[in-house]
């Protein structure tokens, strides 16, 4: 409809300037000669109007709905038929008649028609019918708005209104448009950079036809290769990752620099205009019109501008984000295609690293890569014009900003450097402050927080003494930053004045080099830190390259198609090595593998089983033979992989869902019982690397998994081992072994477990590396080789094994329950918890050693693990009573009382200073301008002007005062801040070794980890800048105002309505911006936490072939994140155009005002306020968007005051009331009717406990899981507090002395040895109370001196975190050192739930046995045999004393006791 409207005008255009030219034909044939433009103008205006018609035609058929071309065509139409529109009717008005009636009535005609255009255009058209049906639930408006709407960014407005009236949600954001999604992009910077690959590899082979046949099977060049190119270097290069993006996203970038260009054009036209402004201000005749005129062309420049900066930002930004995406994407699918001696060289969190903060670095530069070329060309405009305003002494002013630069740079090179340092403290706290809270238990236990307290303290003391040191340079780089415009001015008016008498300042010069200098300043500042950020980016890229460089596996190792017939796997030859560099792991293997059969792998500790399985899975570097597996694959690893998701999504993985076969797996897997116990049944969300199961699930699950998904080939890497071993049986007989849910599948089984080994088909013996032997269980018997060693050196764990009192429902039940909070606090004494931390600590051991990496590898994950929002939390039966309770997000703006809390922190006094010296800054700022605009004023006598000297010595004294008062006042806020910064931390730190245990069992570390680090960091290093900028910017505007205000009074009624209008876009900004940051961090985090799931997982993952669809995750979850990124761009744009606006609208005004008021104002005043409004649009744009980052960050200050006032324990010490200093010196032990709980809420856990103990007694504690044996000692502690009844010990009760008077009289050996990283002193004695005489004799009596001795740095051995270097056996063994420094009466021992290993358990045994023969000894035992000969035994059953006698009379009485030792053999 619109169309047909636009042509139909179009064509009676066409017709009206034909008519014009057949008139002046007419007129030919009358003899009236017109003159030749009546032909040619009515010709080309024909012309032109005609092929606008068919544009518009054309674009109706491509289906453009809203052209640009032709709006900017009419508009420019209606602009040159202005002209002649006006003098048509002067010249009518003047003579009072009409010339030439025929061409007046077309020109009329013509010009009311280009106006209907002009105006039709703007609007948009329906889309056409032919145009592609779109399913998107909620499309982005962008696509189908119009060419004024984009350029005013005017599609935004919905959203910003709808965050205004609302917090925004998920479901509130638009979809990303098409060429902004990870399969676009990904795909094509793949193509890319496929084609860059391919291209040196040609060259390469060109160089070297002659490849050895040892690397053929791999992809990648081997040794062999590389001594060719030492011969040959010149050919060789590396495939470029750089060329690879800048094909893929220079083009779209390059538009965004072509608006950059005209930006930059028009940047020096107001300066121009603003002299022509001054001239007509001194020209007292000038017609009114040219003023108007002269203020209508600033605007229209102004608006032209901020349009055209926006939309170079916004290409640039859309140019980021597709950077960011792209890279993220190319980086998490090569890094599932990795070979592995490549992932050793980069560990999980490097990779991380790469995706994030690599990534990030692109986006980051995109922003001002213009900058390289733009800066330049500004300062060479700048300059060229100031010139020709000034003359030579420009060059003054110009030295100084030169010598500026490295004067900034400096600052800059040195602020680095303190950053690094501050980093290295600041992990080393957050890496320090993630032991503690991971082993808080026990500090509470040893009584050793006051130690830790300052260990933390002392760092933090570091680090705030380098943050003041940055805080001081900073202050001085804002000090020059602030004067630098002013000394620039002062300099080159000072050297312009001196140089020859007859140079006067007037008005015009003063104040167009002022405007020019305003834009030199940008420029002249962004150049060193445009290079800087490219030379960081250029680092990430090289780091970025060179992963992407990395060899990748050959998939054709492992031949799919081609087999023997009859067998599934067969193995010729075949030698594998875990990297070409590395010797061989595994020799001369030959294996096949008939179909259907069931093999088992045994051997010795690390002789290779697990790489066997690796290598049949493709994952090993293969340096000869053959090896080919017929079918699909399914592998079980022998470290569970879990992925954070459901439990039941764990086991189909991806496989579409079958009830009656889902539920058949689970009965084999016996997963049945775990599934009524976990609070979601199979809807539980499994936390990461699955926490929250134990050890014996997740194996479960895992094998699961694999049966599941219904394969012809079965890899079980020892998957029997993490769990008991009647659960094993089980799971043997129902699933793995001859009768079991995979008979008749290939299976492959890696076991340790010897009662299986008779019931499989083959037995395969691996000894170093090699096979040694094959065959039947009686083959192998017979030939008394390897075989038989093995089973007499495994058959003795095994009866060991079988000792154990084995109870699958109970090891499980205790999930249920109060119990669940374990999960989270993984020193507890739970069976489960305790399995889940061996798991945790055994993967990182394992981490460690397959991959090499160092200690750190736990410092670079934790960054990741910052931006992380905590687990979600799992759903209870009962849904009001949640274990974690859900993170908080704040939503709606900032209570003004945070404000206040930061003020109180800060200092109030200070505060006020702050604002006082800012005021005077400004007023110094505007006296100096005033100042300068009667200096220019001053009457001219005789080409002179008088008293300069005068004149410059107090424009420079306002001037510096001005740079003075800055430079305190960023002192003083930089001082208010670090004393803010320390007294919330401390606060923090002081409430977090407080908080009783319960807290930390239902808040997740990673929550509290965040305050420490991410909540600090923004309180040390945020929120004092922002401050600074937004009082800054706030105070610049507002002296605009005044000065425009003094100057033009007019200028007053216009203040108000911009106002409002400026308040509202700035409050649709804050609510909306803000949300949407918070949802960009909620959605960022996912991409990072999947990925290093992915990463750990890749072997997993490859071998059930679903590396497709983990790759369509990774791209959901990114697409997600910038969904919300895109939004969040664009309301800075929608902001930019429309506070620019309003500054705009100010310059407008303020030159509108000066013409109208013309005759009463001098030119020095106008000068001064117009040039004033001309720089106030990029600080009214900054004090929106600091007010944004203020309200954002200052929320910081919340979460840490909300972690600083949670409720504590009971005091340490309590004065007057302590204990004598020998107490307890008998070691007796009284509970009367004690009762206690875990937590508010739930079932008491002892219920009337009345026992006594006499002092020297041993005494055994048993019951089946969940009987309360645990919290009998945590009672003792005071971790758990009674509900009712008390214990005294030595007749004192113990709830009326201080905790650490209680704790550090009391000794325990706890249940999973905790080590922190430190010296081994330090782990044994953190106080530094004891010798070293004593601490050797500990040592020696704790077994450990050999160990000690032998290290070459004796006591001061550096444990890593979590102990880590040393063994589980060692960790036990200093648990016991420390229990022996410490000696006091009363000993309680808490049994490690598994066998450590039988060795350290009997020393340990022996030596509580003779050193602590007098003292009182409890003992939480889960092997009867270590407590059979004890004084008495204490039975417990579901929290009262079932029995309680030696344990010889309770064997005798038949009871609970009986029938424990009678399933341990013991009776």
């Amino acid at each position: 409809m619109l169309s047909r409207f636009k042509t139909l005008f179009g064509v009676l255009l066409w017709c009206v300037s034909w008519a014009d030219l057949f008139y002046s034909f007419h007129e030919l044939l009358q003899n009236r000669t017109p003159p030749p433009v009546y032909f040619v103008t009515p010709l080309i205006v024909g012309i032109t109007v005609l092929i606008a018609t068919l544009l518009i035609q054309y674009e109706r058929l491509r289906g453009v709905q809203s052209s640009g071309v032709l709006i900017i065509f009419w508009f420019l139409s209606v602009v040159c038929a202005v002209g002649p529109f006006r003098s048509k009717i002067m010249t009518t008005t003047a003579q009072g008649h009409v010339n030439e009636r025929f061409r007046f009535t077309t020109f009329y005609i013509y010009f009311a028609l280009i106006i209907i255009e002009l105006i039709l255009s703007c609007f948009k058209e329906k889309p056409p019918f032919f145009s592609p049906v779109s399913t998107d639930p909620n499309p982005c408006p962008e696509l189908t708005s119009g060419f004024l709407s984009r350029l005013t960014f005017w599609w935004f407005t919905s959203m910003a209104v709808l965050g205004y009236k609302r917090p925004l949600e998920d479901k509130d954001l638009w979809s990303l448009n098409e060429d902004d999604t990870s399969k676009i992009i990904v795909q094509q910077l793949s193509k890319e950079w496929d084609k860059e690959k391919a291209e040196c590899k040609q060259k390469e082979d060109v160089t070297y036809m002659k490849k050895s046949n040892h690397v053929l099977n791999h992809v990648g060049d081997g040794p062999e290769e590389a001594e060719v190119l030492i011969r040959d270097k010149k050919h060789n290069r590396k495939p470029s990752f750089l060329k690879a993006l800048l094909r893929t996203f220079g083009p779209y970038f390059l538009i965004g620099s072509f608006f950059k260009l005209i930006q930059d054009l028009l940047s020096f036209v107001n300066p121009q205009l603003l002299s022509v402004l001054i001239g007509f201000i001194k020209n007292k005749d000038a017609p009114a019109w040219w003023g108007f005129l002269i203020a209508a062309l600033m605007f229209i420049c102004a608006v032209l501008q901020t349009l055209m900066l926006h939309q170079h930002f916004q290409y640039c930004f859309v140019t980021g984000m597709r950077l960011r995406t792209g890279i993220t994407g190319v980086i998490y699918r090569k890094s599932l295609v990795i070979t592995n001696s490549a992932k050793r060289s980069s560990t999980v969190g490097e990779i991380v690293n790469l995706m994030s903060v690599d990534a990030q670095r692109f986006m980051d530069l995109m922003t001002f890569l213009n900058m390289l070329w733009s800066a330049p060309l500004q300062i060479f405009l700048a300059l060229y014009f100031l010139w020709q305003t000034l003359g030579p002494s420009v060059l003054a002013g110009v030295a100084v900003m030169v010598l500026l630069i490295p004067f900034n740079s400096a600052i800059a090179m040195k602020t680095r450097a303190f950053q690094v340092e501050q980093m290295r403290y600041k992990d080393s706290r957050i890496k320090l402050m993630n032991e503690i809270l991971g082993g808080i238990k026990v500090l509470k236990l040893y009584a050793w927080e006051p130690s830790f307290s300052e260990k933390v303290l002392e760092i933090r003391k570091n680090e705030l003494r380098v943050l003041k040191k940055s805080a001081y340079l900073n202050s001085l780089s804002t000090f020059a930053w602030i004067s630098a415009p002013f000394l620039v001015a002062l300099t080159t008016f000072a050297v312009y004045v001196s140089v020859n008498e007859k140079n006067i300042l007037d008005a015009e010069k003063a104040f167009v080099s002022l405007s020019l200098f305003n834009i030199l300043k940008f420029p002249l500042s962004m150049l060193p830190q445009v290079i800087s950020n490219i030379a960081q980016t250029s680092v990430s890229l090289k780091r970025i390259q060179q992963f992407l460089s990395h060899d990748e596996l050959d998939p054709n190792c492992v031949e799919t198609k081609v087999i023997a017939p009859g067998s599934a796997i067969s193995v010729t030859n075949a030698t594998f090595s875990w990297g070409k560099e590395l010797k061989p792991s595994l020799k001369d293997i030959n294996l096949l593998v008939p179909s259907g059969a069931l093999v088992a792998i045994v051997g010795p500790v690390g002789c290779g089983k697990s790489s066997l399985v690796s290598a049949l899975l493709g994952e090993m570097e293969k340096l000869e033979g053959e090896v080919a597996v017929k079918g699909s694959v399914a592998y079980v690893p022998q470290q569970a992989w879990i992925q954070n998701a459901t439990l039941k999504d764990n086991i189909l993985f991806g496989q579409a869902s079958n009830e009656q076969k889902y539920q058949n797996v689970l009965e084999a897997c016996a997963l049945k019982t775990d599934l009524e116990v976990l609070p979601g049944g199979d809807q539980t969300e499994i936390g990461e690397k699955g926490i929250n199961l134990s050890g014996g699930q997740r194996q479960r699950v895992s094998l699961a998994r694999a049966v599941y998904s219904n394969s012809d080939i079965y890899l079980l890497d020892d998957p029997l081992s993490a769990v008991d071993s009647h659960v094993a049986k089980h799971i043997f007989d129902k699933v793995i072994g001859p009768d079991g849910v995979l008979k008749g599948k290939t299976r492959i089984l890696v076991t340790h477990g010897i009662s299986f080994l008779p019931q499989v088909d083959h037995i395969v013996v691996v000894v170093d590396g090699k096979i040694s032997e094959m065959g039947s269980y009686q083959d192998l018997l017979k030939q008394n080789k390897a075989f038989a060693e093995f089973l007499r050196n495994y058959a003795l764990d095994e009866d060991i094994e079988e000792d154990e009192p084995t109870m699958l429902e109970e090891e499980e039940v205790l999930l249920a329950e109060d119990t669940l909070s374990i999960h989270t606090d993984l020193a507890d004494n739970e069976p489960v918890a305790n399995e889940v931390r061996k798991q945790f600590l055994r993967q990182l051991s394992v981490i460690s050693s397959e991959g090499g990496e160092c200690p750190n590898k736990m410092s670079t994950k934790r960054r990741v693990c910052e931006k992380k929002p905590a687990e979600s939390p799992l759903p209870r039966k009962n849904p009001n009573e949640k274990l974690i309770q859900a993170e908080t997000t704040e939503t709606g703006t900032v209570k003004l009382t945070v404000f206040w809390q930061y003020m109180k922190a800060v200092n109030p006094v200070i505060s006020l200073m702050i604002c006082f010296l800012y005021c005077c800054q400004n007023a110094a700022a505007i006296g100096a301008n005033v100042w300068l605009s009667d200096w220019t004023n001053e009457p001219v006598i005789n080409g002179t002007q008088h008293n300069t000297a005068m004149r410059i010595g107090v424009y420079a004294a306002l001037g510096l005062l001005q740079g003075l008062i800055v430079l305190i006042c960023s002192f003083t806020l930089a001082m208010g801040g670090i004393n803010a910064a320390r007294t919330l931390h401390a606060a923090l730190l002081e409430n977090k070794f407080h908080s009783p245990q319960s807290f930390y069992d239902t808040t997740p570390t990673g929550r509290i980890i965040n305050r420490f680090s991410k909540d600090i960091y923004v309180i040390d290093e945020v929120i004092p800048p922002t401050i600074l900028m937004f009082l800054g910017t706030f105070f610049t505007s507002l002296s605009t105002m005044i000065v425009i205000i003094a100057s033009t009074p007019l200028f007053a009624v216009v203040i108000v309505p911009l106002a409002i209008l400026y308040f509202f876009v700035q409050r649709f900004y804050v609510a909306t911006s803000r949300q949407l940051k918070r949802l960009e961090s909620v959605s960022r985090s996912p991409i990072y936490s999947h990925f290093s799931e992915t990463v750990s997982g890749a072997s997993v993952i490859r071998a059930y072939r679903r590396v497709k669809s983990f790759i369509d995750i990774s791209d959901v979850k990114m697409d997600e994140n910038q969904k919300t990124y895109y939004p969040g761009i664009v309301s800075n744009r929608w902001l930019g155009v429309r506070v620019e606006f309003v500054g705009n609208c100010i310059v407008l005004f303020a030159a509108l005002f000066a013409v109208i008021s013309k005759n009463n104002l001098n030119a020095g005043l106008v000068g001064l306020s117009v040039s004033y409004a001309l720089q106030v649009t990029l600080s009214l744009n900054w004090m929106v968007r600091m007010t944004s980052e203020l309200e954002t960050n200052i929320v910081a200050v919340e979460r840490i005051k909300e972690y600083s006032e949670t409720e504590t324990e009971a005091p340490w010490v309590i004065e007057g009331k302590s204990p004598p200093e020998d107490w307890p010196s008998r070691g007796e032990l009284e509970f009367v009717n004690y009762s206690v709980r875990y937590r508010k809420g739930l079932d008491l856990v002892l219920k009337d406990l009345n026992l006594q103990v006499h002092g020297g007694e041993k005494i055994g504690i048993v019951g089946r899981t969940g009987a309360g044996k645990s919290s009998m000692t945590l009672c003792l502690f005071r971790i758990l507090e009674a509900v009712k009844g008390e214990i005294k010990i030595d007749g004192v009760k113990i709830s009326e002395i201080g905790l650490h008077d209680l704790r550090s009289r009391l000794t325990i050996i706890p249940q999973d040895p905790v080590l922190f990283s430190g010296t081994l002193r330090m782990n044994l004695d953190p106080f530094n109370k004891y010798s070293d005489e004593e601490i050797w004799k500990a040592l020696e009596l704790s077994h450990l001196k050999r160990f000690v001795s032998s290290q070459p740095s004796m006591l001061d051995y550096e444990c890593s975190e979590g102990g880590e270097n040393l063994s589980v056996g060692q960790r036990q063994l200093i648990c016991l050192a420390r229990a022996l420094l410490r000696k006091t009466r009363i000993l309680i021992l808490d049994e490690a739930t598994a066998a450590i290993d039988l060795e350290t358990d009997d020393l340990i045994q022996m030596t509580i046995r003779t050193q602590f023969e007098d003292c009182t000894v409890l003992t939480i035992a889960h092997r009867l045999n270590t407590i059979m000969d004890y004084t008495r035994v204490l039975v417990l059953d579901n929290g009262t004393i079932a029995e309680f006698d030696t344990p010889a009379s309770l064997i005798a009485s038949k009871g609970i006791f009986y029938s424990m030792a009678k399933d341990a053999g013991l009776a």
